[in-house]
């Protein structure tokens, strides 16, 4: 539980920024405390004001900045420090490269007693604005006000944009997102006003009630865009209303779809999806192959920089053509796919039944005849005799989610015994855990940190483990 904070130690003067930690918060110490300061960036000096203390540590705001770090810059989003994402936006992109890479060595050598010495220099995204292929918004009745001198009572308290961090039922309403390019913002701000000029209700997160939900915006790499918009509760002709009016208006968008989903949660992928125009998936393509990407497909959503990931994997893996490859976590087959021409066979395990569906499409479509596909928890999938009939894999490819390999998962894989693993990870620390078990019978022997999301403090990491010899 966190403690009160006597009035004289609320504050504290001259508080050097020394690093930075995920959420974008700076980290400062004192001889008692490690600090958390909203907004801060390695580098500045500052007097803050304790907001929460435990025992060791404590969060923190910014009262007075005394000295500018050299990587601090102005934030070219009006909404930043408000909106949930790219709560790095006020460093330069440099600087960000530099602590993400950071983040990895410091995961890899704690944790995973890993020797980064090695390590290849993070690869930044040629792209830092406008390079998300999706969006997803939320429509809510309860705005979030950004000044508590505004009379509520006189405001549109209706809001099209992101979840506030730490407050599940305010939006923050969004004038202009610099995460996805153009017309994203011109279809969110006229589907918002036009139905607030037809009296449609928007959501209430407390009491789940309301007509509008959720929409989600996708733009492809090959331009097409998909649109989709989730109601809730309609009343009779609503949704016919709105939808022609986005049909009329954006006549370019290659697939609108709806779905009605009155469930507790978001999500979406046990819901029924409506066509109302055009097709139920759109195109992306990557190195001359064409991915068909429906509302429940996975995609990275940074295409241009998934191209590099995918690049650096395929040259991890150095295919001569007559390798057996396992995929593991192939979600739509994108990576399987990729790498299959330069292998003799690929087979690619994922838990989601209608990705693995997605994975054989696009094989077909793009006239892959090497690969194979089976849908299942890998760790049930992945048994000796699922081995013994599809044969011990040269290579092992894997890019698990950000809760990394089930144990039984990373068990199989030192049984099995491939030469090469090759493991693609969104999140190093758990990518870690998973080499310190690895590490029985693989040595690391390479590791090359991607930048798939300015601003932010996520980051890729692509490890190369060989066999024991």
């Amino acid at each position: 539980m966190s403690r009160r904070i006597p009035q004289e130690k609320k504050f504290l003067k001259d508080i050097a920024i020394i690093d930075i930690a995920e959420e974008g918060r700076g980290v400062g110490k004192t001889d008692d405390l490690v600090l958390f300061v909203e907004k801060a960036v390695p580098g500045d000096v500052v007097d803050v004001e304790l907001m929460r203390k435990k025992k060791n540590f404590a969060e923190a705001r910014i009262t007075s900045l005394n000295e500018a770090s050299s990587y601090r810059v102005d934030p070219f989003c009006e909404h930043f420090g408000v909106c949930g994402g790219c709560k790095w936006q006020h460093m330069t992109y440099d600087a960000q490269l530099k602590f993400k890479q950071q983040s990895v060595d410091n995961a890899l050598s704690r944790i995973g007693k890993v020797d980064t010495s090695s390590m290849e220099e993070i690869l930044g995204s040629t792209q830092t604005e406008y390079y998300r292929n999706k969006l997803e918004y939320t429509f809510s009745n309860k705005k979030w006000l950004t000044s508590v001198d505004e009379d509520a009572s006189t405001l549109e308290m209706n809001a099209l944009g992101f979840h506030v961090p730490g407050r599940f039922d305010k939006i923050l309403d969004i004038d202009h997102c610099f995460l996805q390019e153009d017309p994203s913002n011109e279809v969110r701000n006229t589907i918002r006003d036009f139905a607030l000029s037809q009296g449609m209700t928007f959501y209430d997160l407390r009491e789940h009630s309301g007509v509008l939900r959720n929409l989600i915006i996708r733009i492809s790499s090959t331009g097409e865009m998909m649109v989709i918009v989730v109601f809730a509760y309609p009343e009779e002709g609503q949704v016919e209303l709105l939808m022609d009016f986005v049909k009329e208006k954006f006549p370019q968008v290659a697939s609108l779809l709806y779905i009605i989903n009155q469930k507790r949660n978001d999500t979406i992928f046990d819901q029924d999806i409506h066509v109302y125009a055009g097709r139920d998936f759109i195109y992306e393509e990557m190195e001359g192959l064409r991915y068909k990407v429906g509302p429940k497909s996975f995609y990275q959503t940074n295409s241009a920089q998934a191209y590099e990931l995918y690049k650096i994997t395929r040259d991890f893996a150095d295919l001569k053509g007559d390798e057996l490859v396992y995929d593991l976590y192939t979600g739509a087959g994108t990576i399987a796919n990729f790498v299959a021409k330069k292998a003799k066979e690929v087979v690619g395990v994922e838990y989601v039944p209608t990705a693995i569906e997605d994975a054989k499409v696009n094989s077909s479509n793009n006239n892959i005849n090497n690969t194979k596909f089976y849908a299942g928890d890998m760790k049930d999938v992945l048994t000796p005799d699922f081995i013994a009939e599809h044969g011990k894999p040269d290579v092992v490819i894997t890019d698990p989610p950000r809760a990394g390999m089930h144990a039984d998962v990373v068990a199989r894989l030192l049984e099995m015994e491939s030469p090469r693993i090759v493991y693609v990870s969104c999140n190093a620390a758990t990518q870690a855990r998973d080499l310190v078990l690895l590490g029985e019978k693989y040595e690391v022997k390479r590791i090359k940190p991607v930048d798939m999301f300015p601003h932010t403090q996520h980051v890729e990491n692509v490890v190369l483990l060989e066999i024991r010899k």
